[in-house]
């Protein structure tokens, strides 16, 4: 399964609703194409004479050429005499990398408990639900890394799973100390279910909300940046898939 393209789908699926880049001096056709629905993202210059945008609709990313007289257009992939694909390097640029940055801020923003140090070189974000017993081993199997300082996981807190599973992460999102919490949790102390002041259990559904924008399905869902990109892995990691979350080997 390709990750990088099920989360950029879902991501593009989830920024649908961002204001969209606006030109009047556009080509008619690319204007016909945003009234049909098409978002641009960015425009570049192309070969033969033709101008590029970026595009997207939808959820799927595509590339639009213009001719130089402006009259006509093209949606699909450009390749070169050597069959290299000439529109990867912009939908890269203009298309890919913005969004997952924007995705990245999202998750920043959303309701999480730290587990690990504040100065760690590398972040992960785990989606995870007080009841899932993999979210419990992903997290004692992330040990060696977060104890060394290597690692912070950032538990994005939901609950999806079981009845209780909402009440159980706002319990552990509303504690004094919730990384003690999780902590203890996490290593066999099952949290009670209890009731939380309000803004502590819709800090629980906003999670839960971004959870399903992003079409995710399992737990733990985790999501790192690696060479500058943005991954996503659904459920325990297999071990090369761990080394390469956690940057390396078990410290």
């Amino acid at each position: 399964m390709d990750y990088r393209l099920t989360l950029l789908t879902a991501t593009l699926v989830t920024l649908a609703a961002a204001p969209q880049i606006q030109a009047d001096d556009w080509p008619a056709p690319v204007r016909a194409l945003v009234e049909e629905g098409l978002e641009i993202h960015g425009e570049f210059q192309a070969p033969g004479g033709l101008s590029g945008y970026a595009a997207s609709h939808q959820g799927r990313e595509m590339t639009v050429f213009v001719t130089a007289d402006g009259e006509h257009a093209v949606v699909g992939t450009m390749i070169d005499a050597e069959g290299n694909d000439l529109s990867e390097a912009s939908l890269d640029e203009l298309v890919r990398v913005p969004l997952e940055n924007e995705l990245w801020e999202r998750l920043e923003q959303s309701h999480w408990i730290a587990d690990g140090s504040a100065d760690a070189p590398r972040v992960l974000y785990t989606f995870t639900d007080p009841n899932c017993p993999y979210c419990r081993r992903f997290w004692e199997t992330a040990r060696p890394w977060v104890e060394a300082g290597d690692v912070q996981l950032r538990h994005v807190m939901v609950g999806i799973l079981q009845a209780d599973s909402p009440a159980k992460a706002s319990a552990l999102l509303g504690a004094d100390d919730p990384e003690a919490a999780l902590h203890d949790h996490s290593g066999g102390n099952d949290i009670a279910p209890s009731a939380q002041p309000r803004a502590i259990e819709e800090q629980v559904y906003r999670n839960n909300q971004l959870f399903e924008e992003l079409g995710l399905y399992a737990t733990p869902t985790t999501l790192f940046q690696r060479n500058g990109r943005m991954e996503r892995v659904d459920g325990m990691p297999d071990e090369g898939r761990l080394l390469e979350m956690m940057g390396g080997a078990s410290p």
